[in-house]
């Protein structure tokens, strides 16, 4: 893995990804969004890896797009741009779509598609340093890409506000709006991630999985009964029932 995003899989299956460009506020550029999309469907079909977080090195979450890239796609015709745009939509589908819990530590700024990041997280939990802002618009353009995961994050109405205005928003307010569930003081954020953490891993790795597409929609209503019933007659169903049972942790929980 090159040294733009950091990866590194502890023994209990929490792999940490860092966001690892801090001389440029960890700003996104085409190799790094390709990188990172490359990095999550490893993670998906990795059966060791059971929650991933992602941050960012230093003093920045990640500040959106690099200018020197931006500079370069000003040059770009219409259909140029359509592919560069795709890969970054490529990439946070893929990152939305993940298998595995996500949780975001969110220790500095982020701005415009880094929200989109923060937003594809199943958690995601701030430092009171941290900054945000949707810019675009100031830019003469719009948070297209990113637009469906930050709608979901916080509301349409929410959203509206945001996207038309691209005013920043401290932690305090993106807790309020729901685009991150804590804030804390700068140095609990690893705490806070961790505790967190230590929440999901008590969770049977497929019951997650469930969790997961229940919350986003994917499992119809008329199928929820069928759902709960392979579960219960599951091995890890049933191996979570024989533990809670016999007041002990059940197989998945590594000591």
């Amino acid at each position: 893995m090159s040294d733009t995003l950091l990866s590194q899989t502890d023994k209990v299956g929490v792999c940490t990804l860092t966001l690892n460009r801090p001389q440029r506020h960890n700003a996104f550029d085409n190799h790094l969004i390709e990188q990172l999309r490359t990095k999550f469907d490893e993670v998906d079909q990795d059966a060791s890896v059971r929650v991933v977080v992602l941050t960012g090195a230093g003093k920045s979450f990640s500040s959106g797009a690099d200018l020197e890239w931006m500079r370069g796609m000003a040059g770009y015709d219409e259909t140029a741009n359509r592919k560069d745009a795709q890969q970054l939509a490529d990439m946070l589908q893929t990152f939305n779509d993940l298998s595995k819990p996500k949780v975001a530590a969110v220790n500095g700024v982020a701005f415009a598609g880094a929200i989109g990041l923060i937003a594809c997280c199943d958690i995601a939990i701030a430092n009171r340093r941290a900054a945000f802002a949707l810019p675009e618009v100031r830019l003469g353009l719009a948070p297209a890409v990113i637009s469906p995961y930050v709608i979901a994050a916080i509301g349409t109405r929410q959203a509206r506000r945001f996207f038309l205005t691209g005013e920043r928003i401290n932690a305090d307010e993106a807790q309020r709006i729901g685009l991150v569930h804590q804030v804390v003081d700068e140095d609990a954020l690893a705490e806070a991630v961790n505790r967190q953490v230590e929440f999901i891993l008590h969770g049977g790795p497929n019951a997650l999985k469930e969790c997961k597409r229940l919350a986003a929609g994917l499992v119809k209503r008329e199928d929820i009964p069928a759902l709960i019933a392979r579960m219960r007659v599951s091995s890890e169903g049933q191996e979570g029932m024989a533990a809670f049972f016999d007041k002990r942790k059940p197989d998945w929980i590594k000591s």
